[in-house]
């Protein structure tokens, strides 16, 4: 098979890494790839938003599938372009897609078909927005309604980061916001590959979302993640089967909107059971690059029986993988461009490429999250110290981590 996978950032170089290890690739392509897929696939200059260049490229190269990594790109109904032409695609339309893409639309279809998840309004006026706050009481979630690159949350504790959110969030014009009530427990992430009313869970995984050591700090895209997750229980994962990413796929088609591609459950264990925090219409971000390292099963043949409603039996490797993410100083508010990282080759485990560029002979920062550090281990404790001896050998001016990626659950 020729494979084409769209993206530039560490979940598509995870993608990439998994599609590599298929016996039924003979030739991966990566639009617009970056420097850490270039001993795996050929990277190819297009950029990921180029709708009408992806698909003609995937014309003119005879691809037999293309995996779809951004949220932005599917938002873009990139899978409708592909579609209407007889490409094959994995991925939602445009309009499934809206469950990431519009979160006052996802959380409409949670409440008409009972999915657990936290009471919420949605407000397009900033004073009835602060008099909600205001009633309901503190601590409370402000949501921007589109998409926002895993940020655009605020979990406000005082009445001045509320309001601080909420002026932020309404200096966008035309701007809608979804404020949530509170959920307490332990967040973990479940990702399904899903067909329409087919839906087979992947492992589970813990992202750590806050910027700081002890979950301090602004919220983040993630800067570090585990699996699997001792906390979690089979029958938790069941139950979030059952009760959230089975109930969400059989409602999309319900509604008209049926799901192709990888649903996204950001769930959260509460003392009432699991509540949805979110879905998202891809693959996390660093989830991929800690569960897909895990899959023994071939990945391709996974997406191909699945797109033609077949079920596949995922085998996954017993190892703990752990991430941590290496973030531009500044992170989430501001990204560095060009500073040298050196060390890369001194690294044990695997470097999964989030924002980097090739500058002549060097890797240079080209993003906020600019790489993860991963490492593969028997114990979770393992896998921490082998990472963080990883991080260790890695140099750049302009990088910092977290220091207790998967401490929690040790």
């Amino acid at each position: 098979m020729k494979v084409l996978v769209i993206g530039k950032g560490g979940r598509e170089h995870a993608i990439v890494h998994a599609v590599s290890r298929s016996k039924r690739v003979n030739k991966l392509y990566a639009a617009p790839g970056n420097p850490g897929m270039q001993a795996l696939a050929e990277c190819v200059n297009i950029s990921d938003s180029d709708v009408d260049g992806l698909l003609q490229f995937a014309k003119e190269n005879a691809i037999d599938l293309t995996i779809v990594g951004p949220e932005a790109t599917l938002a873009l109904g990139i899978v409708d372009a592909f579609q209407k032409e007889g490409c094959k695609i994995f991925g939602p339309t445009k309009d499934a897609t809206q469950v990431e893409s519009s979160k006052d639309f996802s959380k409409q279809i949670m409440m008409k078909y009972g999915i657990p998840t936290a009471s919420y309004a949605t407000f397009d006026n900033y004073d009835a927005a602060v008099n909600y706050v205001e009633r309901q009481g503190l601590p409370i979630v402000i949501k921007e309604d589109g998409l926002k690159a895993g940020k655009g949350v605020s979990v406000a504790f005082t009445m001045d980061d509320a309001l601080q959110a909420l002026d932020i969030a309404f200096s966008i014009e035309h701007n809608k916001v979804v404020i949530e009530e509170y959920l307490e427990g332990f967040e973990f992430s479940l990702i399904c590959f899903v067909h329409e009313d087919l839906v087979l869970p992947m492992e589970i995984a813990q992202d750590h979302k806050c910027a700081y050591d002890e979950d301090k700090g602004p919220n983040t895209g993630g800067m570090g993640v585990y699996s699997p997750v001792r906390t979690i229980t089979k029958e938790m994962v069941d139950e979030a089967m059952n009760n959230i990413m089975v109930p969400m796929a059989k409602a999309m088609v319900k509604e008209g909107h049926p799901f192709t591609g990888f649903l996204y459950g950001g769930l959260m264990l509460t003392k009432n059971g699991v509540k949805t925090i979110e879905f998202n219409a891809r693959l996390g971000d660093p989830e991929a690059e800690v569960i897909l390292p895990r899959l023994k099963t071939d990945f391709l043949d996974v997406i191909e029986n699945i797109m033609n409603h077949q079920k596949s039996e995922l085998e996954w490797d017993e190892d703990v993988t752990l991430g941590v993410v290496m973030a531009s100083t500044g992170y989430p508010a501001s990204s560095t461009k060009g500073k040298k990282i050196t060390g890369l080759d001194q690294v044990d485990g695997y470097v999964f490429h989030m924002g980097t560029k090739q500058q002549e002979e060097q890797i240079v920062t080209d993003g906020g999250r600019v790489l993860l550090v991963l490492a593969k281990a028997k114990t979770l404790e393992e896998a921490y110290e082998k990472a963080y001896a990883d991080v260790h050998k890695i140099h750049c001016d302009a990088l910092f981590y977290r220091n207790d990626i998967g401490k929690k659950d040790m």
